[in-house]
Parts: structure tokens; sequence; C-alpha cells
């Protein structure tokens, strides 16, 4: 018998056109002054357009902060929070990708509380009662509209999190129409981020638990499945919404079954280099995989099973191979960047990157390999050179 808790958004709501049910969303949540914290690429996209039309049909008026950065520091956390209490907001919906749903958590969080976004740092450190908080993503990616984190920006290199079951939002709402304009390598990026999130959540050796199995397994299918014709066919609602789905699936399942070394080496890169979060996970994902797969061969024997065009009756050390080599074969076909020295960092700059990686402690403990410098160093000196095709 398995000991675990799993926590979860309280309501999920996956259906094309739903943010036409915004409005009665808010109605029941009891949102008269909703807030929205978005970014300025999804006004300029025409996406918060579509947001207007929603609620205009409801006659519901609504203030917005449009400012949210990708990686948001904590400035513009705190400009945030001071917008919506100006706006007199009673309630903040989240609108775009992961980086401004992190920031939605923590405005609703802290338009009324006496703590500060430093106080809060760390895991169960918030204190509520918190506004009525949904969140709409629109990239599968982050799952962020599932987990009870936030990531702040403290530095010019150094992040921080936000833990707290406060976080999750009353109501998740997955509308695949809203993903339909996402470029490709954005799609593929963000895709590959979510599948990582799943891998790892269902490797990992704190607190996995045959719920998080279950949800990590069925988006893993889900995502292996869609991910290339949502990349390049992007106009495909069906595929769009799995994607939703299972990015928010893997949400879920990491969100209680924590991230491990895929993550602790992505972070140094986005940090140093500012490369998407997504685009680091997949850049490192391969040679962790391989160096994992001495521990971790039976779960990613079992993955392999969640992968399109997998193949039965294989041995358990012939099933790993597989799922590894499907992995690198999936990052290739996407036509995204596969090689560190495709984005202008080198071998002088890796020992820096893996010292980098050494203080993501509260990351690298959930591996199922411990991993040392010179273990960070040889990943990214494989990263460096990247995958090979053949």
């Amino acid at each position: 018998m398995t000991a675990f808790e799993f926590t979860t958004t309280k309501q999920i709501i996956s259906e094309p056109g739903s943010l036409a049910r915004l409005p009665e969303i808010c109605a029941n949540l009891g949102i008269s002054k909703p807030y929205i914290i978005t970014d300025p690429g999804i006004v300029q996209v025409g996406l918060l357009a579509q947001l207007d039309t929603a609620m205009s049909a409801k006659s519901l008026s609504y203030g917005t902060f449009s400012e949210v950065v990708a990686d948001p520091p904590d400035h513009l956390v705190m400009a945030a929070v001071e917008a919506a209490i100006a706006a007199g907001a009673d309630g903040i919906i989240g609108f775009g990708g992961g980086s401004s749903l992190d920031t939605a958590k923590l405005v609703a969080l802290l338009v009324h509380s006496e703590q500060s976004l430093s106080d809060i740092y760390g895991i169960d450190n918030a204190e509520g009662p918190r506004l009525p908080l949904v969140l709409i993503p629109t990239t599968a990616g982050t799952g962020s509209e599932a987990t009870a984190v936030a990531i702040v920006t403290t530095g010019e290199t150094t992040k921080s999190g936000v833990v707290s079951k406060l976080l999750y939002p009353d109501v998740a709402l997955l509308d695949a129409k809203l993903t339909l304009g996402l470029p490709a390598q954005v799609t593929a990026a963000t895709g590959i981020d979510a599948m990582v999130h799943a891998i790892e959540a269902y490797t990992s050796v704190h607190k996995k638990n045959p719920y998080s199995d279950m949800v990590a397994k069925e988006a893993l299918r889900l995502l292996s499945a869609n991910l290339y014709e949502a990349t390049f066919n992007g106009s495909n609602l069906a595929a769009r919404q799995n994607m939703l789905l299972g990015a928010c699936l893997a949400g879920q399942a990491f969100a209680n079954s924590p991230v491990a070394a895929v993550h602790a080496l992505a972070y140094p890169l986005g940090g140093r280099f500012h490369i998407p979060h997504g685009l680091s996970n997949s850049l490192v994902l391969p040679h962790v995989l391989r160096f994992n797969a001495k521990a971790a061969e039976h779960w990613y024997a079992e993955l392999n099973e969640c992968l399109a065009g997998s193949q039965p009756g294989d041995t358990t050390k012939q099933s790993c191979a597989n799922f590894i080599r499907s992995m690198e074969q999936l990052i290739l076909s996407l036509g995204i960047p596969t090689k560190l020295s495709e984005l202008n960092i080198s071998a002088e700059d890796l020992a820096m990157l893996a010292e980098d990686a050494m203080l993501q402690t509260r990351l690298l403990i959930n591996n199922p390999v411990a991993v040392s410098f010179d273990d960070a160093l040889n990943i990214y000196n494989a990263a460096l050179i990247g995958i090979h095709n053949g």
C-alpha cells in the first residue's frame, strides 16, 4: 500500500470555445470586478479581443494588466498587485502562458494579504485568504493551471518559488481555440516541456504515487500522439485540445510528484542565456534520460508503452532504449534547436552552468540518480554536441 496525498485544481473545463463561459464562471465565483493578468503578446495577436467579446456578451467590464514578461521579476509582480488593488479587483483571471498564470496566482494571493512577496517564498509560507482565481492557458506546456507553484525572478540570474495549495485556481479553463495561432516552434518547445513534466513526475523518487503515475501516463500518451500534428498542422483543433489537456494532466502529475534533473539543468540555460524554458528542457532531456537509465530503466520501459508507435514484446532494456530514442526522434522531427552550440553556448560556459545547476537542490533530490558537478558537466557537454540523427 502506498500512502500519499494528491491535490489539484478544483474545477477543470476542457472544451473548445469554452472562453465564452467566462462570465458565467465569474458569476459563480462571485466576481463582479475581474482583473486580467496577461502579456503584451496576447494583446498583439488579438487574443485579448476574444476575451473582450466573451465578457461584452454579458456586459461584464474588467481591468487589465498586460505587462507580464517571461520569467517575471519580483518588481513586476508587485506592480501587478498594486494595479489590481487600484482597480478594486474582486477576482483575478490569468490569461496567457506560464508567466502570466504564475503572476496571476501571486496577485490573487497578495491583493488582500499583509504578507510581502518575499515573505512567501518557499514551501507553505503563504497565508490566505486569496481572491477568486481563474486560469486560462494559451500554450500547452507549463501546466501552471494545475500546479501550486509560482516562479519569480529575484536577481539577474536567480529565481525563487512560492509553493502553496492556495495557488491552485478555482477554475482552469482549457480552450484550444486560443492556441490556434501559436507559432510552430513555440508549440513544439512547450509541448516537450509538458512531456518532461510527465516523464519526471513518473520517475521522481519523492512523492511518486499511483494517482500521479496514472495522470502522467495519460498525459504522455496524449502529448506524444498529438505534438507533431499540432506543430505542423496548427489549425487541427482536436490535436490542440488534446495538447492542452495533456499539458494540464502533466501539471497535475508534477504538482504532486515533483520534477528533477532535467529542470535543474534547464533552469541555468534560462537564467544565463534567456533560452525559453521549454526549449531549455528539450536541449538537456535526451542526455539526462541516458544518464538516468541505469536506475530508471524499468520506469522508462513502462513509459514507452505511452508513446505513439511503441512496440510490445521487447525486454525492459530494449523498451527503455526505445523510449529514449523515440524522444530523441520526436525532438529532431520538430525542427527546434537540439544543440547548445546552436544557441551561442560554448564549452567555456559549461562549468558555470554546472555550478548553477548544483544549486537546484530542491529538484536534484527527486532524481533517480544522484547528480554531481562532474555529472552535470558531462550532461552539458553531451547537450553541446546534441542528438545524433541516425
